[in-house]
């Protein structure tokens, strides 16, 4: 496959001030060291809490700001020396509705973004139809943007995005804010977009977004890539390939504790912010029905059985849950 992106030992630091009396600065390292390749018309899914380097690392990526040190080259060139001529074949867009102008037409919008973008008047004329045809807005071009759904803005960004016909194209959140059905609209375009050699770089928190998306998904924290692989390779770096789903509410401390010694039991997780007990196992038929004959049929409703996925790859290595 042809590379697109490459980061060799890319680092970013900045400084601040700690104390209020004798102030000083300090160097926070925001982003480690960075080492991975992107392809040609590949999705690729950077995910990571807040606060774990996936902004800045997509703003060096699309040259809104320098590394501090390491190489970090797109589309063959520097992306420090040769910013001006990566900009024109790459485009990005934020999650929100920002960066549209609603007092506009969807057609007015992208005329206006067409002209900052160089892109000539008579190219235009072809241009800005086939992109409105491409997100589904053809039929409401002429209608002013505050009279849009947020759906509608969200595909408006990516017609306007794809105006410069970019090779690279990134995505930070795009579904943040979506109900299900704008949401799944959104998604099928971004695999049609990947599937005519884009390469699409997107950051999400929704992880079967990622899961369904993505063609392979680095996972960062504290500023450090601590996995990189296809979804079936991150799964595999949990070796229960099933969990058992319990309402919190069946089972208490004492429980679960109890539980967690059984011989075929890996881990019990409590799920922050939800009702849900997470136990992990390779042999769930076994630990089911011991917890049957330990504690009754009643701690069994409601529970379910469900394979391995993504988020718990994510909650293992980056946390989220409380082991019990």
């Amino acid at each position: 496959m042809k590379e697109v992106l490459k980061l060799e030992n890319v680092t970013r630091n900045y400084q601040t001030t700690i104390g209020v009396i004798r102030k000083k600065k300090e160097t926070v390292e925001a982003v480690k060291p960075l080492n991975f390749s992107i392809y040609e018309g590949e999705i690729f899914g950077l995910l990571g809490p807040n606060g774990a380097g996936k902004t800045t690392t997509i703003k060096m990526m699309t040259t809104l700001l320098t590394p501090s040190s390491g190489v970090l080259s797109i589309l063959g060139y520097d992306c420090v020396h040769d910013y001006k001529k990566i900009r024109p074949r790459i485009n990005f867009i934020f999650g929100g509705e920002r960066n549209l102008y609603w007092r506009l037409s969807a057609i007015e919008n992208l005329i206006f973004f067409a002209d900052l973008y160089l892109v000539p008047k008579e190219k235009q004329k072809k241009l800005i139809p086939k992109v409105l045809e491409r997100v589904g807005l053809s039929d409401v071009k002429d209608r002013k943007i505050e009279t849009f759904s947020k759906g509608m803005k969200q595909r408006l960004l990516i017609a306007k995005a794809l105006l410069n016909e970019p090779e690279i194209l990134f995505l930070d959140e795009p579904t943040i804010g979506l109900d299900p059905v704008g949401a799944r609209e959104l998604r099928t375009i971004i695999r049609e977009i990947a599937s005519n050699k884009t390469t699409v770089v997107l950051t999400t928190h929704y992880m079967p977004e990622a899961e369904e998306l993505c063609d392979r998904i680095a996972i960062i924290d504290k500023g450090s890539i601590i996995a990189l692989d296809d979804v079936t390779g991150l799964r595999n770096l949990i070796y229960e390939p099933a969990k058992l789903r319990f309402p919190s509410s069946n089972l208490n401390d004492s429980e679960c504790h109890s539980i967690k010694s059984y011989d075929l039991v890996k881990k019990i997780y409590k799920i922050e912010k939800s009702n849900f007990i997470d136990i992990y196992t390779h042999e769930i038929d076994q630990v089911l029905n011991q917890i049957i004959k330990d504690y009754g049929k009643e701690k069994v409703k409601g529970m379910q059985i469900q394979d391995v996925n993504l988020e718990d790859v994510y909650v293992e290595l980056v946390g989220g849950s409380h082991a019990v």
